[in-house]
């Protein structure tokens, strides 16, 4: 039996699909009817019905983008920093392993030589160096809570996107919005990332942090030509002069924009398709929202 807290969320709701279609018996505890924000109500329950293990898709990520965290920072704390320690001391007390969704928007840029990354780095886009969204903040406040505890993985996502045309999907996302920045990111494609996630307690592979991004990096201009190649969407789309513009005229806060290095992942068997092939055959089998 696996327990999912957040099952709701884009994020979630893939977790759903993913253990339904592997016949997997699975709770997903809506806070509506269990308030698994209190450590002590979460630890009797976890107590009594000892799940296998459990999953943490549960977080504040603001909507429609991390914008609106500037508005809402009591609940963006909690959600990603203060919940993530009350989850790993109910699951300590009760003896349950557990998986955390985590980010990697901590980031910012890429290693001195170029490269992405890795999961040793210490976050540079943090309330600790003074240049990040609350958002960034918060989530790597939230890696810290969770820094030294046993049986926990920490799994970092990064620009989520999937086949499906939504509001949550980074390829929908390009197509709205009006003007774009160019920017050099690691992205993870929905589904690859909550099968390799998973596979992590399957497999049974040494618990900690994890880089959960589709290998490579992608550039948005790169993304365009794609997107403009499937003829999914044929606009012209206009781009910000640089990011001081895009600041200036578009944005409330700092956007993350990095590369990050997914081979410690990749080195425990499980693998991810390469970013721009990923893209391009997500593009290939769009499925459009439903009109109402």
């Amino acid at each position: 039996m696996i327990y999912l807290l957040g099952g709701s969320g884009y994020v979630g709701a893939a977790y759903q699909a993913l253990l339904q279609r592997k016949g997997i018996p699975f709770r997903n505890l809506r806070r509506a009817e269990f308030d698994y924000t209190n450590t002590q109500a979460l630890t009797a329950l976890l107590r009594e019905a000892r799940p296998d293990f459990l999953i943490n898709a549960a977080g504040y990520t603001g909507k429609p983008n991390v914008d609106a965290c500037e508005l809402h920072k009591a609940e963006c704390l909690f959600g990603n920093a203060v919940l993530p320690g009350r989850i790993a001391e109910a699951c300590a007390a009760a003896g349950v392993p557990w998986g955390h969704v985590s980010s990697g928007c901590i980031y910012t840029g890429a290693r001195p030589d170029g490269s992405g990354f890795t999961e040793t780095d210490i976050p540079n886009f943090s309330f600790r160096t003074n240049n990040c969204s609350f958002y960034s903040g918060t989530k790597a406040l939230g890696e810290e809570v969770l820094a030294g505890r046993d049986n926990v993985y920490i799994w970092r996502l990064r620009i989520p996107f999937d086949h499906r045309e939504g509001p949550r999907n980074y390829l929908s996302k390009m197509m709205r919005y009006q003007r774009l920045l160019e920017a050099t990111n690691s992205i993870s494609q929905l589904h690859e990332f909550v099968a390799a996630t998973f596979a992590c307690w399957e497999k049974h592979v040494p618990f900690g942090i994890y880089n959960v991004t589709n290998p490579g990096q992608v550039t948005t201009h790169e993304v365009v030509d794609l997107i403009k190649r499937s003829g999914v969407c044929t606009k012209d789309f206009s781009f910000f002069k640089d990011e001081d513009e895009f600041m200036h005229t578009a944005a409330k806060t700092p956007r993350s924009n990095c590369v990050m290095d997914s081979s410690k992942l990749q080195a425990t068997g499980i693998t991810m398709t390469e970013v721009h092939e990923a893209i391009a055959r997500d593009l290939g089998r769009w499925i459009r929202a439903s009109a109402g």
